[in-house]
């Protein structure tokens, strides 16, 4: 039995490494289905993000991912054009899933549901993957080669 009915999660899934299966796996191991927010271009493009695949590329690779990885789960994606998307709106949304880097969103979150007479998500936190070097696995660390999806430390020639 899942602890909660619906979580949501959300991220711009450009390259998916070790650190997006983790983040997606804490969120379907606790919930019947999971809402994923898949940040649009543009607002990637507004936050600095220079990506490799657009947002039709990402979805399919994402959806390709689910249904390899998590073959029974119930899934949504979402296009996000802000920081929550349907996470704010959905009254049935029981949690947010987060990495430690982005947990203080949780509250940010629950101070917009609070204004829209909404009830307060819990917050559930995934710990950062970290790369076998100690840093967190990031797709801009794969772009910059220093590091492979699973946090191999790329070979110095």
């Amino acid at each position: 039995m899942a602890e909660f009915d619906l979580v949501a999660m959300g991220g711009t899934f450009d390259i998916i490494h070790k650190g997006h299966l983790t983040l997606l796996s804490g969120a379907f191991s606790i919930s019947s289905k999971v809402i994923i927010g898949l940040t649009s271009d543009e607002m990637a493009t507004k936050k600095g993000k220079k990506l490799q695949n657009n947002f039709e590329k990402r979805m399919e690779t994402l959806e390709k991912i689910i249904e390899k990885n998590f073959p029974e789960s119930l899934y949504q994606i979402s296009k996000l054009d802000n920081d929550f998307g349907p996470a704010v709106l959905e009254k049935n949304v029981e949690a947010l899933v987060v990495s430690d880097e982005t947990s203080n969103q949780g509250q940010i979150l629950n101070d917009l549901r609070k204004q829209k007479n909404l009830p307060p998500v819990e917050v559930v936190v995934v710990p950062m993957v970290l790369a076998k070097d100690g840093q967190r696995i990031s797709t801009t660390r794969i772009k910059n080669q220093e590091i492979d999806l699973e946090g191999n430390l790329s070979s110095i020639d």
